[in-house]
């Protein structure tokens, strides 16, 4: 896994790296047919065809990988057969043929590589790959794929390079430090993956040009500043302005620092320590 830069032979091309993709066992491999789904793109509109999530739109045609995030298959060993590139999310799937026959796809964490076994269970091995409860998993073991709830499927820690660290156990709930900093809680019972995501160099790969957005279906954004006050809190003014008040969305909600978390959340009580956020420049926990 690595970075790969162009020579400088456009604009474009000048700054900009993509993934080298050094992972992947056979770059010509099509994704299981069985295991794809139709991608239906929505352009940011809810079902009332209004624009609920703007600047989305076009952007490459994409097969959806059905990904196993329960991993409830215990009892059976895998083999990883093949790495692969998911275009619907950071990190990268591994193809996983059970004893049985039956293939799935799995998130593929760090170290996981073609010919590894994987197994899941209360009982299994706390190796890379295998998914156990966190009951089971020793403390200080890193982890990803965290279930919220039994049996719903992993929620927390799907991305690139992200992984949380098991940190203690009191009855039947354990306590997990998520990547962001926020400590917390979450029942025993859950399962969770060993090992930390790989692909971690995706978060240094620089775009280059606009036209890489348009292929992952962002469009352009309009500054606030720019708009007019009908259109914008931070829009008109006599020149160019900088907005006279503290950045915010189209709809006044404060961009730094501002609190976008329901109050009464039901599972803010599951929440020992918030994350650490920056506010106007400072680091507050």
């Amino acid at each position: 896994m690595g970075v790969r830069f162009y020579k400088p032979v456009t604009p474009g091309r000048r700054g900009a790296s993509v993934s080298d993709f050094s992972e992947i066992t056979d770059k010509k491999k099509r994704p299981e047919k069985e295991l794809t789904t139709r991608y239906k793109k929505k352009g940011g509109r809810n079902n009332q065809g209004k624009i609920t999530a703007r600047h989305r739109g076009g952007g490459h045609k994409r097969l959806y990988r059905l990904i196993d995030f329960k991993r409830e298959k215990d009892g059976v060993v895998g083999t990883v057969t093949h790495i692969e590139y998911d275009p619907n999310r950071s990190c990268r799937i591994a193809l996983v043929e059970y004893a049985d026959g039956e293939k799935r796809y799995i998130l593929a964490p760090e170290g996981l590589a073609a010919g590894a076994k994987v197994e899941s269970g209360e009982s299994v091995e706390p190796v890379v790959g295998n998914c156990m409860p966190l009951s089971a998993i020793p403390l200080g073991t890193v982890v990803h794929n965290i279930e919220m709830q039994p049996g719903r499927g992993g929620q927390l820690c799907r991305s690139a390079g992200v992984g949380a660290t098991l940190n203690a156990r009191d009855g039947r709930w354990a306590q997990v430090t998520l990547p962001s900093g926020e400590v917390r809680r979450v029942p025993s019972s859950c399962r969770a993956t060993i090992g930390v995501l790989g692909n971690s160099e995706h978060s240094s790969i620089v775009i280059g040009k606009a036209g890489r957005n348009r292929w992952k279906g962002k469009r352009p954004r309009v500054r606030g500043t720019a708009m007019n006050p009908v259109a914008h809190p931070m829009g008109g003014g006599e020149g160019k302005n900088s907005g006279g008040r503290h950045p915010c969305s189209p709809t006044g909600k404060l961009a730094k620092g501002g609190r976008t978390r329901k109050r009464r959340k039901s599972s803010t009580r599951a929440i020992i320590r918030r994350r650490r956020s920056v506010r106007y420049g400072e680091v507050k926990l």
